[in-house]
Parts: C-alpha cells; structure tokens; sequence
C-alpha cells in the first residue's frame, strides 16, 4: 500500500522561471502518522529571491546567504525519500522542482492531497492547503506541531500530513488504497502509457 510508509515534501522557491528551491522540508508518515524523522533546509538559489516570493514566505537573499546550494543536500534527499511514496498539496510542483535540481531523484509514488481532498471531501467551497486547513480544523495544530504558518516549508509539511491523514483515517483499508492510487500522479502518467 503506497500510503503505508510515505514522505511529505514541501519546498517553497525563488520566483525565477523556473523555480529554484529556497526551502525543502520533509516528513516521513508510517501508517498515517509522522514516524520521527524529518529534515529541513534553506537552500541559496543561483538566482536571487523576488520581492514578490518574499511577500509570500518571507525568506529573503540574506536568509538563504549562508545555506548550502541543491547540491550539497541533494545525496540527503535522494537516500531518504528515492525510490518511496511523496506526498503534498499539489505536488507535481515538488516533482517538477525537485526533478529538476535533482534530476537522479526519482520517487515511487506522488500523492497529491489535492486530488485527494477533491474526491473524499467533495464541495467544499476552496482546495487550497491553507482553506482546507482552515475547514477541516487542522491549521491551530500544525501551528503548535511547527510554531510557525503559512507557506513555511516546514509548516506546510506539518498541514499537508494531517490532511493526508484526515482524508484517510476515516476510510477503510481498501477504500485507503484506491483513493491513494487515485491520487497518485504518477501511477495515472503510468497507466496513460498502457
């Protein structure tokens, strides 16, 4: 089951076109809930960080400064999550930035919490990481687990695990599964090749 054993990954960038990491947070989930391991990094782009990407998530040039680039943390982030099951709110945006950065970085799964929240929780008025917090009760809990907010790397991989949970926990083993495969960007890319 590709939801059994999974990390959450967020990063938050620079504004260049494309984006450079910034910021990469990681979460590891064991049967819906966080196993103890987790990793953080600010990281200093090639380019620098646009005012207007700094009106979002507060990191500027002066932040990242003494960060070490992609490449020195890229060997870190392939060990831990190559080859297994990532989760986040929209994540073909960590598959594209951090492919990109890392091109060697190649996870089983995607799950996107957004196809997720869309199928099991239908008709809510907004699926955005922050509204869906806000509606499901989750945002005051991932502000106590991470002490900080919104568009924080580390914050938003606190909030997209407890909606992934949130999602799931109601759910039976098999209706786990399927929605998981359903929300699996990856395993669809695969299937269109059939």
């Amino acid at each position: 089951m590709i939801w059994e054993k999974a990390w959450v990954v967020d990063v938050e960038g620079n504004g260049a076109t494309p984006p450079e990491i910034v910021e990469i947070a990681l979460l590891e989930l064991v049967d819906l809930r966080p196993s103890g391991r987790s990793f953080h990094w600010l990281v200093k782009p090639d380019q620098p960080i646009s005012a207007a990407v700094t009106r979002i998530h507060g990191l500027t040039d002066e932040d990242v400064e003494g960060a070490p680039d992609i490449d020195d943390i890229a060997e870190d982030i392939v060990r831990w999550t190559d080859r297994s099951a990532i989760i986040g709110h929209n994540v073909r945006v960590e598959l594209d930035v951090i492919g990109r950065s890392i091109p060697e970085w190649k996870p089983s799964a995607a799950i996107d919490t957004l196809k997720l929240a869309r199928a099991v929780r239908p008709g809510l008025a907004s699926y955005s990481l922050e509204k869906l917090g806000s509606a499901l009760g989750l945002t005051a809990e991932a502000e106590r687990q991470t002490g900080l907010k919104h568009h924080s790397a580390q914050f938003d991989v606190a909030l997209t695990a407890l909606l992934f949970a949130s999602l799931l926990d109601p759910l039976d083993r098999e209706e786990r599964d399927f929605r998981a495969r359903e929300a699996d960007i990856l395993f669809k890319a695969q299937e269109s090749f059939l």
